[in-house]
């Protein structure tokens, strides 16, 4: 009867120790729960409270950076308070691989949140740079070697005439040679159309061509209005089996597009036989002598109808067009006093700046010294 009774006693204090072990594990799960929960809520407080940041900042997402070293460098910049709680903030959110390289303006007051969604939702901060047109590809490669922002250099220079001028916008860290690529094909594109949309009684019979002749138009006249009477003075001496005289293309013949001549053709120059030469050789040169915007190869593609032959600069920025050589001869004239006018008025600016600057020092040495 006693074994009995102890063996019932010894079973009861076991079902005790039991239930006191699970209490406890239980009592120490809630607790866990708790301190977690406690976290979670502190940590979501943060992520979504408004940031240090107290005035607009610029952040660069580096290409190839992960999610530390993006945290850790917002903390560094001070933009974040906490480095933990936004890598956490993330990968709760499942945007750790969303964030795209580039720079992005954090707004004053972001939170943790707010820069998140602005790096993995929001547009990089864009640049541009502009082309004019009549850039040689030389020029052209210059000029987008010396952007800032681009990375790369471009080491071979394009063909000339395979670009098209323009404004083109790319984020920071972009290739250089992705802007040469954007170029090249814009102008594929556009010349496919504009040759489309030709006037087909043209004496010229591939794109190419259009091109060339466009180059020229480009490089003769900065007016937008003017071009299309100059590609029809082209287009008419190209019927008539005339050589287009351009000077433009004897220059390019000098220097290769590799800057400008700084100075007038010499009558050797002008008398010279060479590939670009339109003094000596009939049609076209072999190629393009710069890379012609929109409106010079539309207005090669379809030219103003007029009876000119023969064109000259005319003092204000534009030409005077005529439709003979005695007109032209007397338009000429016209250019050439010009020329002089302004030499002269220039020689007697500088020679009044030389008398000016003389007066001035011997005022200068003749004034009493003052205490």
């Amino acid at each position: 009867m006693n074994e009995a009774k102890r063996k019932k006693r010894n079973r009861s204090r076991r079902r005790n120790g039991m239930l006191d072990v699970v209490n406890a594990f239980l009592t120490l799960v809630v607790l866990g729960l708790i301190i977690i929960g406690g976290v979670v809520l502190l940590g979501s407080q943060r992520f979504y409270s408004p940031g240090p940041v107290t005035e607009d900042k610029v952040f660069l997402v580096e290409r190839g950076a992960g999610l530390a070293t993006i945290a850790q460098r917002l903390e560094d910049q001070a933009l974040i308070a906490d480095r933990w709680t936004f890598q956490f903030g993330a990968m709760a959110q499942r945007k750790q691989t969303a964030i795209r390289a580039g720079e992005y303006n954090i707004a004053a007051n972001s939170s943790m949140a707010d820069i998140l969604k602005e790096i993995t939702e929001g547009r990089p901060i864009s640049y541009a740079v502009t082309i004019p047109e009549g850039f040689t590809s030389w020029q052209v490669v210059e000029r987008i070697n010396a952007a800032p922002n681009l990375v790369g250099q471009i080491q071979e220079i394009p063909p000339e005439g395979s670009l098209l001028p323009d404004t083109y916008s790319f984020e920071r860290g972009a290739r250089r040679q992705d802007i040469i690529d954007q170029m090249t094909e814009a102008l594929q594109t556009q010349l496919a159309q504009i040759w489309e949309g030709r006037d087909e009684n043209l004496p010229i019979s591939t794109p190419d061509e259009l091109l060339i002749l466009a180059s020229i138009v480009e490089k003769e006249t900065g007016l937008a209005a003017e071009r299309p009477k100059v590609a029809g003075v082209f287009i008419n001496r190209l019927n008539r089996g005339m050589r287009l005289q351009s000077d433009p293309t004897i220059i390019y013949g000098i220097t290769n597009g590799e800057g400008t001549l700084g100075r007038g053709l010499r009558r050797s120059e002008i008398e010279a036989s060479t590939p670009y030469n339109t003094y000596q050789i009939d049609g076209l040169p072999i190629g393009p002598i710069a890379n012609p915007g929109l409106e010079s190869l539309r207005a090669v593609a379809n030219p103003e109808v007029t009876d000119a032959l023969y064109f000259v600069a005319d003092g204000t920025g534009g030409h005077a067009f005529a439709n003979t050589y005695a007109e032209h001869r007397e338009n000429v004239a016209r250019w050439r006093q010009i020329e002089r006018e302004r030499a002269q008025a220039a020689a007697e600016a500088e020679e009044e700046a030389e008398a000016k600057a003389a007066r001035d020092a011997l005022e200068a040495e003749q004034a009493p010294v003052t205490q």
